[in-house]
């Protein structure tokens, strides 16, 4: 949904060099974990998910768009188990159109996993519905270094919708491609799973299109880091064009749910094993301040001396989830309270059997894992990746940084 340059040089030679590059076996099944979604089947946006994004942007939101896009029930409602994005044409703020989009930025991000939403979309001249997503850290380092996973978007009368991705290769990058041909007057399934090595497309389980990522191969180090989800409507840009006497106006984008599914446990970790835990931040393990007993005792980090207070026995919950508990103390990692809010302080209590003792363990690939907690959303780290002992462990959004991958090293 950035700016759509005609890069073909680059696409020849990517799609020249992908063509040299390893496939895995895409049907190999993966076990998925829901770990995120919205069904919309309330009566109005979730916005402890959602966020809105209000007006023109800039530069029409780097495309030269002709929307103005506002948080009005015109525009954005959430009716009939279904989010309905509703694209206008009327004088707004200084635009002769208004749609709307939002975002999960500052609520919720994601690195891996599958990404899907069921989608019915409008058809017409200049009409330009997206799913995609776009790279935490786009404030500090802008696009395209952020790095965009287009999972879905569809310009004008299209037969078929587009999959691609856009990056900074030492300048501009892009790579993508199209569906199938499409029934636009139903609903279709749009996905992407992606991992450390590829990115692959999907529309109603049908792949179409996959990039290769593994290694940071092209300079794609930008898709090892955490996303947000993206959802709009826009009215005219750079790629459609502008809307003419043909476009239907109101337009809707119909949304029947977005969920995030991220992948089940490595084999590697066994249940009933005695592990420790090591930060790639600072080689430092999973620690309990002051070998506590105590309910409510401290997570830290602290140098590896094959401590008990440093030993955890991982155990498999089902459904996908763990939990870990302290050889010394017989106590479960557990987020107080079973808080969401990101910088509290993880540590040791009863085993209860709550969703705040429960964690999911993600293979982030070169033998690391994130541990995402259940109750939560977040991911456990390392506070500012210090290197220091003592740093505290806690929770924070996943951002797949070095602070929230963890060595799993099995003592019994």
């Amino acid at each position: 949904m950035f700016k759509k340059g005609k890069f073909l040089s680059v696409l020849l030679m990517l799609a020249l060099l992908l063509s040299f590059f390893p496939r895995v076996n895409t049907n190999a099944a993966t076990n998925w974990n829901l770990v995120w979604s919205d069904e919309f089947n309330g009566t109005s946006l979730d916005t402890s998910k959602w966020a809105y994004e209000i007006g023109t942007g800039s530069g029409g939101w780097g495309n030269n768009e002709l929307q103005y896009y506002t948080n009005r029930s015109e525009n954005i409602q959430v009716t009939g188990g279904n989010l309905a994005i509703t694209a206008r044409k009327e004088a707004y703020g200084g635009m002769n159109y208004t749609s709307a989009r939002i975002k999960t930025q500052g609520l919720k991000s994601f690195t891996y996993g599958k990404i899907e939403a069921r989608i019915k979309l409008p058809t017409g001249q200049g009409l330009w519905p997206a799913f995609w997503m776009l790279g935490t850290n786009i404030n500090s380092v802008s696009w395209p270094y952020c790095g965009e996973i287009d999972i879905m978007e569809r310009v004008n009368a299209n037969s078929y919708v587009n999959g691609t991705v856009h990056w900074d290769a030492n300048g501009y990058a892009s790579y993508g491609k199209v569906s199938g041909n499409l029934d636009f007057s139903q609903y279709h399934v749009y996905s992407v799973e992606w991992d450390s090595n590829y990115i692959r497309w999907f529309v109603d389980g049908a792949q179409y299109n996959e990039f290769y990522i593994g290694n940071n191969t092209g300079n794609t180090e930008e898709f090892q880091k955490s996303f947000f989800i993206l959802l709009n409507l826009a009215v005219g840009g750079n790629w459609p064009g502008s809307p003419n006497s043909s476009t239907p106006f109101p337009s809707q984008m119909l949304v029947d749910y977005v969920r995030v599914y991220q992948a089940a446990s490595s084999t590697n970790i066994v249940s009933g094993g005695i592990y420790t835990l090591t930060a790639k931040c600072s080689g430092k393990v999973l620690d309990v301040k002051d070998v506590s007993t105590a309910d409510g005792g401290k997570m830290h980090q602290w140098t590896n001396y094959t401590a008990s207070n440093q030993q955890f026995r991982v155990e498999d919950m089902g459904n996908g989830y763990y939990k870990l508990t302290a050889i010394h103390s017989g106590k479960v990692l557990d987020v107080p309270s079973s808080s969401t809010s990101t910088g509290v302080q993880l540590q040791q209590w009863t085993s209860n059997n709550t969703d705040a003792q429960r964690w999911q363990i993600v293979d982030v690939g070169g033998g690391y894992y994130k541990l995402i907690s259940k109750a939560s959303g977040l991911a456990m780290d390392v506070a500012s990746s210090s290197t220091a002992d003592g740093a505290v462990v806690q929770q924070w959004t996943d951002n797949g940084s070095d602070a929230q991958k963890w060595l799993f090293t099995r003592i019994n």
